[in-house]
């Protein structure tokens, strides 16, 4: 008994240790979360999810390790709440050398506490291309044009109001973080870029620093405005923890990939078409029920056009439609053509990330030609043909009687002599229609004279 009291204590007394050696440990830690690639729902999640365990753990320092091309807007702004909700100081770092804060990663930056640059590396180019069009129609000093340039149009008009909420937007994470106000409206405005070095020394960024050890010698010191109080930044002797990216985050990353959502959807339709159609197998349409749930939430958060959707269905049904009712190849024609166009638009933005492969499109329209027209058209004209095996084909078949011995008559059909039982009485060349099979004998009704 006291062995295992004994026991019990000193497991209690090493599992206190253990947390509170964690504890000691996550006071002391720099947390770095990497945001690469292009900004999307799943590095929304990672660096949100990421910021908030960090806080958690009590952490002294987030470092937001920035190398992106830009991204969904929805998703960008999602973040820049997090950081600007944090109760830690959070430092974006453009790095390492090569690395580029472009598009959205510029607002990103410009919403942290302290933005640190690595040698070699750029910013800006912040103008939103998430529109309608591919470029904006400018004045020779930058501006969209409008009424007085007389190019005004609905177009032109949304276009303006999307640059003037970008516009105003980084221009107000650039007067809470004191940082060049001007140049924030020449990046949203003209697309402007800077060098780490430039971006230095016109105040768009707070350091340079060549790693990131060399940024928390720099750092350390500092003063630091969170919530409406400073802190003293305390970094120098701080360990860095890199939080990796979990299978979450993973997971999110793959089905948010518009060329996989694009064929989870495909996938998804096509296995209830195959189910509805021949029902009883099970397996497609518990594949394509999974697939079109998983694609349904992926467009969720993507950045879809409806219409493009809705001709993606059409073009479909009328492929589904050629096979059932040939009209020669009106439907069908059409049905690719709605297919390739909605492909086509079925992302609702210019971010090379965020598009769907041609090749994929082209691929799924000729799949899609495959099955819908020619396999499925094939199995409808199959199923509409007379059978001409097993013992179905004698249903319905007329005959006449050959013989009749005693009680018994007999037909033949398909060069086969049948016994068949009638409720009339039959005589030989009586006309005879087979009704029913039973076992080896037909079961006849007995024609009229004029079915003879």
């Amino acid at each position: 008994m006291v062995k295992r009291l004994l026991c019990r204590y000193f497991f209690n007394a090493l599992l206190f240790l253990c947390v509170t050696a964690g504890s000691v440990h996550s006071l002391a830690d720099a947390w770095v979360i990497d945001v690469e690639g292009a900004i999307g729902p799943a590095t929304a999640d990672h660096m949100v999810r990421g910021l908030e365990q960090a806080q958690e753990a009590q952490a002294e320092l987030v470092i937001l390790r920035i190398d992106t091309p830009g991204g969904l807007d929805t998703a960008m702004r999602d973040m820049i709440k997090s950081v600007l909700a944090a109760t830690v100081p959070v430092v974006g770092y453009v790095a390492p050398s090569g690395a580029r804060a472009a598009s959205a990663g510029t607002y990103l930056l410009y919403a942290t506490h302290i933005a640190a640059m690595a040698p070699g590396t750029n910013l800006g180019a912040a103008t939103p291309v998430q529109i309608g069009t591919p470029g904006l129609p400018r004045t020779p000093t930058g501006e969209p044009e409008g009424e007085e340039g007389g190019t005004d149009t609905q177009g032109t008009a949304m276009e303006r109001k999307i640059i003037n909420d970008a516009t105003a937007y980084l221009e107000s994470l650039a007067q809470l973080r004191g940082r060049n106000v001007e140049w924030a409206k020449r990046a949203v405005r003209e697309g402007a870029s800077l060098s780490a070095e430039d971006a230095l020394e016109q105040g768009v960024i707070d350091l340079v620093a060549p790693s990131t050890p060399d940024l928390l010698q720099q750092l350390d010191g500092r003063e630091v405005g969170i919530g409406s109080g400073t802190l003293t930044l305390d970094t120098a002797e701080l360990a860095l923890y890199q939080h990796p990216v979990d299978w979450r985050s993973d997971f999110l990353a793959v089905i948010t990939n518009p060329n996989i959502a694009y064929v989870l959807m495909l996938l998804g339709i096509y296995g209830l078409i195959i189910e509805f159609y021949n029902p009883g197998f099970g397996l497609p349409g518990v594949l394509g029920a999974v697939s079109l749930l998983l694609a349904l939430y992926a467009f969720q958060v993507l950045p879809i056009s409806y219409a493009g959707l809705g001709l993606i269905l059409l073009g479909i049904g009328l492929m589904t439609a050629e096979a059932f009712a040939p009209s020669f190849g009106i439907l069908g024609l059409g049905g690719i053509v709605a297919f390739v166009v909605g492909s086509i638009m079925l992302m609702d933005t210019e971010l090379p990330g965020y598009q769907i492969a041609m090749p994929m499109i082209a691929a799924f329209a000729l799949f899609s030609v495959a099955v819908l027209v020619f396999a499925m058209g094939m199995i409808v004209r199959a199923r509409r043909r007379t059978v001409v095996t097993g013992l179905d084909h004698l249903f319905g078949a007329v005959a006449l009687v050959e013989s009749v011995h005693g009680d018994v008559a007999w037909v033949r059909l398909d060069g086969e002599l049948w016994e068949v039982a009638c409720d009339e009485s039959l005589a030989e060349d009586d006309s005879i229609t087979v009704d029913g099979i039973d076992g080896l004998t037909l079961q006849v009704r007995k024609n009229s004279e004029g079915a003879r």
